[in-house]
């Protein structure tokens, strides 16, 4: 295949930008995927001209590099551009404009009709070194990504080998290079990293059936052939947290480490979802090879979510990576990634892993060292399902044990613990149990079930250190070194410990089901032992980092340490001294506001639930126990697990209002009050949001009083009530006036202000928000307020931007697209998912509005991932609405009458009231791009009857689009 031509037509003048560009396109062009073309190529003595239409002929894309000089040029604007436009209403050429610097390109109609670069369309010299690079990095990356998903991007080069510094394999777990039966999994990995339209491939099976094998083998042979083209490899296993059913586990370390090793600057900053984005636009940037080991620890178990990512910033980076990928994502997991269900088919390749055959299973028993016809041996394997870790087990046990005879596998223990869960590996391991009774082996495997992750030396001389932990140690007091290593040989022959990893000679490490399994062993047969080895690792590992941790990964051992603390039931001395003191520091929230740790400070406030997340454990006060559930229930609610969020707050509500805490009580109650309405629950929302207004009056306090005014004004709002919405937001600021005079605020500000700014919004006073967000953004810049309050005056601004363009018919959407972007990307930052939803959806309506169909849906397949994930049953309901706008602008009529079904259906029975003039709206255009003008009139009578009525006069441009297009008002 010919490499596409990527065509550069820039000014003289800005030559230097040209070859910046350049030197990002370079690593396309130089595995042989792409032809860069610029005039520079001509040569003394060539027709220049003819040279150039050549090259506008048979380019696949043309990158336009807009400035001054560009717009400017005579033989730019009368020559090229021309041609270019033909050829992308004939042919659909590809143009890319880049905004290099200020000029007005907004002025020159052929130009806006293309989305420019970088997306906001902030020129580049604007920014700072860091940002240009991350900008034209990305071009690269979305030029690769359009060639491939084109089909016409070339074959790269003979491949060239990676230097030790482009591959990070060693926190995946080292497994056995015995492989046998997988021949068409191998291959189906081969296609997959040669397939450009598979961006991830999800290996599924239950744990032990050989996942991780097979990847390692493919990985294996991957590296003899120089990996194939790969620019990067970087593997990362999740079983190290343990791959128990309903654990809580976190993202963040790996997202963390995985940023630095990429080259990202600041590992550590911005919110989950901003960390998944930027690592998935650094894995982009070269065609990398990304293993996920292990993700169950991650997923909902079985269940209403079964196989949904807990972790968001996980759950971003698929996502990103499932769109658009030049390399290729491999994830080995329990259950099928349910966040991917959507890709299923297209970009992502699931394959489920088969049990081995009988006949796989016979050879791979005769390897092991068993002895038997072959019909015995395929017989065996079919009696353990030929599940893999367990014919592991087995095929070594009978070996060591019987010298192989496959007569003696009727010895091994009968259990009935589910199959698919690792019963029969489990049925080996109650074998070798017995087998190992008085032995060291024996008491290193129930050592190993202490852990959720691989055991380093310092741990484990921690326990076997005096004096002896009865039943659990007694036997390893006195071994010799070179007894110890005996004893771990022996573990590894049985396939019963990993073998050892070069890379991390000093820890130990095994199978999640044989941690899994000795765990429980130790924790029921010996409770004792249990806790004094936990209260060992707690002390240990809370003194591994320095007092006051800075980064993710210099506070996981104090995360650890609260797991470890937690199973000796040390849960007072655990929150306050480390979770309260060390991880939190206090007030100031370090780990969620610093480091933006959600996830993992989530996880660590499991520990602290008897039944997460509604039963804290008895020994904390009555006090901690209303802390942790709030604190649990707000965790929860950052991370768009709004379902979860409601019981923890509910309950921690009960015991404030027992206490009489009216301030907190006041919180609480706000709170439910916002996530019944994201619930689509509006009833249960009102009732609390009056319950937060009664509170907070009893506390006597004056800021909550203003605050949850502008609660009850809020879902009062949503419920269609304006005119009385608006009068408690008017009370809500008179009162901000009375009492709290030395702040010197006239308006509402922050959220509460934004919440006011809504309203008036929908009831069209767009210049008055402009000035008053305007306003209340200059005093949250001046005031250093957090991320998400300065992201909802920007998203306040662009509504307010957007509706101006509109009805003032001037369609310049600079201001819009300014502010919508900055509340997306603040929002990002912040990890407020269900504003960020909201922010998408005014984005999407932009994207809509400009003709930029792709990138409204991209932003509206985010906006319902969101509302999906988090139970978000209103925010589901605005989506159903943008989706009828979207296929109503594409002219897709059966799309929009089944969006709007879907959207009025859920609106009428949430009682959603503040969208109904949008509904006959709909219907009105509908009912127009049918030919059907008597229904249409009917429909936008309806409507202007419910505008008139409730006074949402945010839609009277569409009003008079319609009144227009059937040529008189209804």
């Amino acid at each position: 295949m010919n490499k596409p031509i990527i065509f550069i037509s820039y000014s003289h003048k800005d030559e230097i930008w040209k070859d910046r560009l350049v030197t990002h396109l370079k690593a396309l062009h130089e595995q042989g995927l792409i032809d860069l073309w610029d005039d520079r190529r001509i040569s003394a003595g060539d027709d220049w001209y003819e040279e150039i239409q050549t090259a506008i002929a048979v380019a696949s894309i043309a990158i336009l590099m807009i400035s001054p000089g560009f717009l400017a040029s005579n033989f730019i604007q009368n020559e090229e551009v021309p041609r270019f436009l033909e050829r992308n209403a004939k042919e659909g050429l590809r143009i890319i404009p880049i905004i290099l610097k200020p000029c007005a390109w907004l002025e020159i109609k052929w130009l806006v009709r293309f989305m420019a670069r970088p997306q906001d369309g902030r020129p580049l010299s604007a920014s700072d070194e860091n940002q240009v690079e991350t900008d034209l990095a990305a071009i690269a990356t979305e030029v690769d990504y359009l060639l491939k998903h084109a089909g016409i991007r070339a074959e790269p080069k003979t491949f060239i080998p990676l230097p030790p510094d482009k591959i990070s394999l060693a926190k995946l777990p080292s497994t056995s290079p015995d492989l046998f039966g997988r021949e068409k999994e191998l291959a189906m990995l081969d296609h997959a990293w040669d397939n450009p339209k598979t961006n991830i491939t999800s290996l599924v099976a239950w744990g032990g059936v050989g996942k991780t094998a097979l990847v390692n083998v493919w990985l294996n042979q991957m590296e003899q052939n120089q990996f194939r083209g790969a620019e990067r490899v970087y593997g990362y296993s999740f079983y190290s947290q343990g791959a128990a059913e309903g654990k809580q586990a976190s993202a963040d370390l790996f997202i963390a480490t995985a940023l630095a090793w990429f080259g990202d600057p600041e590992p550590d900053k911005g919110s989950p979802w901003d960390k998944g984005e930027r690592l998935a636009e650094l894995i982009k940037r070269q065609r990398t090879l990304l293993i996920l080991d292990g993700l169950e620890p991650l997923q909902y178990p079985p269940g209403e979510l079964e196989g949904r990512l807990k972790d968001p910033g996980l759950q971003c980076l698929l996502r990103e990576l499932a769109r658009h990928n030049p390399g290729l994502c491999i994830v080995t997991t329990r259950l099928p990634v349910d966040d991917l269900k959507d890709f299923v088919g297209f970009s992502v390749e699931q394959i489920e892993l088969e049990h081995l055959s009988p006949e796989a299973g016979a050879v791979y028993l005769e390897h092991l060292g068993v002895k038997g016809t072959n019909d015995e041996l395929m017989q065996a394997t079919s009696e353990f399902d030929g599940h893999a870790l367990a014919l592991t087990l087995l095929g070594r046990y009978l070996a060591v044990v019987y010298h192989g005879d496959i007569c003696h596998r009727d010895k091994i223990a009968q259990l009935t613990k589910e199959k698919k869960q690792g019963g029969h590996a489990r049925r080996v391991m109650e074998s070798y149990e017995r087998w190992l009774q008085g032995k060291p082996e024996l008491n290193i495997l129930l050592i190993m079930g202490l852990f959720d992750r691989p055991a380093d030396s310092g741990a484990i001389e921690v326990l076997k250190a005096k004096p002896v932990i009865a039943g659990l140690t007694e036997a390893l007091q006195e071994l010799s070194h070179e007894e110890w290593q005996y004893a771990l040989n022996n573990l590894r022959e049985a396939r019963l410990l990993a073998r050892e990893d070069p890379q991390n000679s000093n820890t130990l490490d095994c199978h999640p089901l044989v941690r899994e399994h000795f765990g429980e062993k130790l924790k029921e047969s010996n409770p004792t032992a249990w806790k004094e080895a936990h209260g060992r690792l707690y002390e240990y590992y809370k003194t591994q980092p320095k007092e006051y941790p800075n980064s993710i990964e210099e506070m996981t051992p104090l995360f650890v340490a609260v797991f470890h603390g937690c199973q000796p039931s040390l849960h007072q001395e655990t929150y306050t001294e480390v979770y309260l003191k060390r991880i939190l520091r206090g007030n100031e929230f370090f780990s969620t506001d610093k480091l933006a740790a959600i996830p993992s400070d989530l996880a660590a406030l499991s520990n602290f639930f008897q039944s997460p997340w509604s039963i804290p454990v008895a020994t904390l006060s009555e006090t901690e126990k209303a802390e942790i559930l709030t604190t649990a229930g707000f965790r929860l609610r950052a991370l768009g697990r709004l379902a979860e969020a409601a019981e923890p707050l509910k309950t921690g509500l009960n015991l404030g209002i027992a206490h009489k805490d009216w301030k907190n009580s006041a919180a609480r109650a706000s709170v439910l009050a916002e996530l019944y309405r994201n619930f689509g629950s509006l009833a249960n929302a009102l009732h609390y949001a009056y319950q937060s207004v009664d509170f907070a009056d009893r506390s006597g306090d004056a800021f909550e009083q203003i605050l949850r005014r502008t609660t009850l004004g809020n879902t009062l709002h949503y419920l269609g009530s304006l005119s009385d919405a608006e009068g408690i937001f008017q009370d809500a600021e008179e009162m901000q006036k009375e009492k709290q005079p030395k702040y010197q605020y006239p308006i509402l500000y922050s959220y509460a202000g934004s919440r006011y700014c809504d309203l008036l919004l929908l009831q069209g006073r767009y210049q008055e928000v402009q000035k008053r967000a305007n306003q209340t953004l200059e005093w949250a810049k001046q005031n250093g307020a957090p991320l998400w309050d300065v992201a909802l005056h920007h998203l306040d601004l662009g509504w307010a931007y957007l509706l101006q363009s509109r009805n003032e018919r001037t369609y310049d959407f600079t201001e819009a697209t300014y502010h919508l972007y900055r509340a997306v990307n603040g929002q990002r930052q912040a990890g407020i998912q269900h504003e960020l939803s909201r922010s998408l959806l005014a984005r999407t309506e932009l994207s809509r509005l400009h003709g930029e169909f792709d990138y409204a849906h991209r932003d509206l397949d985010e906006a319902f991932s969101i509302a999906l994930r988090g139970n978000m049953g209103l925010h589901v309901a605005d989506c159903h609405l943008e989706c009828a706008w979207l296929h109503l602008a594409m002219g897709e009529k059966d799309k929009v009458r089944e969006s709007l079904a879907k959207a009025e259906k859920m609106i009428t029975e949430m009682g959603y009231h503040r969208r109904d003039p949008e509904i006959h709206l709909i219907q009105a255009q509908l009912s127009i791009a049918s030919g059907e003008k008597n229904t249409a009139r009917e429909s936008l009578t309806k409507a202007k009857e419910l505008i008139d009525k409730m006074g949402m006069h945010r839609w009277d441009f569409e009003v008079k689009e319609i009144e227009e297009q059937l040529g008189g008002k209804a």
